[in-house]
């Protein structure tokens, strides 16, 4: 048995044994994912923001 094959096959066996998450743990993971990605994403937005401001405000004619 190759190295692959064996590697696919522990993964296999891994997945018969993980269980199914319940609907409620899966609502709340996915709550904290997008509260997670929602916060950085406006942390990222704010920086942004304020470089536009100091880049516009830079300019002198």
């Amino acid at each position: 048995m190759s190295f692959i094959e064996h590697k696919v096959l522990e993964m296999f066996q891994t997945l018969k044994l993980a269980k199914k998450t319940s609907k409620d743990d899966y609502m709340t993971h996915l709550r904290l994912v997008l509260l997670g990605m929602g916060v950085v994403g406006g942390i990222a937005f704010v920086i942004k923001l304020i470089a536009e401001f100091i880049t516009f405000t830079g300019r002198s004619q």
